[in-house]
Formats: structure tokens, sequence, C-alpha cells
């Protein structure tokens, strides 16, 4: 798999920045693993599409499955983390407001420990530098400040 500038991924992840609406503002899903919050997202496995892997990943680790993306499939990426790994995260809605963190047969336990439904100002306080860009990039799109690629 290759980057935009087709220079090779060492690791590629894929997720969701999922959204939803709550008494007319747009709230946005974060988990929690540990003391690092983030997107639901997972390893992209060989010769599966990312979006893909992101939809999957998404249903392991949350249970949602009615995702609309309103936005088209436009994405933003972290820039390299953790040895070269890149996240790609792509924007979607869901009516889902109870979400599922699900037992995962490969560790016996849930990735996550805690969910939260969050205001873009309540997120970005909970979120790590380098997913920053993507949060604003996803509250541009969803504020019309700047269409989604």
């Amino acid at each position: 798999m290759k980057d935009k500038e087709n220079k090779p991924y060492r690791t590629l992840s894929a997720g969701v920045v999922i959204v939803t609406q709550e008494k007319g503002q747009w709230r946005y899903l974060l988990l929690r693993a540990y003391s690092y919050w983030d997107f639901p997202k997972g390893m992209v496995e060989e010769g599966e599409e990312p979006i893909k892997a992101a939809l999957r990943e998404v249903k392991e680790e949350t249970g949602i499955t009615d995702l609309e993306f309103h936005w088209g499939y436009g994405y933003r990426e972290t820039p390299p983390y953790n040895k070269g790994k890149v996240a790609r995260y792509y924007l979607a809605e869901t009516k889902t407001k109870n979400v599922q963190l699900l037992i995962n047969p490969a560790i016996g336990r849930a990735e996550h420990e805690e969910y939260r439904w969050l205001s873009y100002e309540e997120a970005v306080k909970l979120l790590a530098p380098r997913v920053k860009p993507v949060i604003e990039w996803a509250e541009r799109t969803l504020t019309n400040k700047t269409p989604a690629p």
C-alpha cells in the first residue's frame, strides 16, 4: 500500500471519525484504551481496501454498522508515528447512540475501556496531538467551512 506521494507505508490503520446529532449539535465518538483517546480504527489487512478495514474495525470495536458517508469518502491521515504507522480516517454519521465495547477474541477482552460522545471542544482536549488535525478537518467539513475532498 502507498500514500498520496506514492511512498510505501510501513503499516496503515484505518478508522472512522463517527459523529451523531444531539440537540442540533455534532458529537464525536471517542474510545479510550489505557490513557489514550482516539477514534475507532485498526490495521488494514493484506489485500484489504482501507475503507473496508475502517468499516470492519468500527463494527468490531463498537458494534456500529449504520454509518452514512454524507461527505463522501475523503479522508485525512496522521503523520507517521510508532515506527512509521499511519492512521487514515474517514468521516461518517451514525444514528446509533449505544456503543458496544465488544470482546476481541484475539486478546480475550475489549480493546477499549470507555467511550464518550463529545463536543468538538471536549474531544480536542482529549486527543493526542497527531490526531488533532483529523478532528479539525472533520469539524471544518461538518460546519461547511471547507468541502470534504
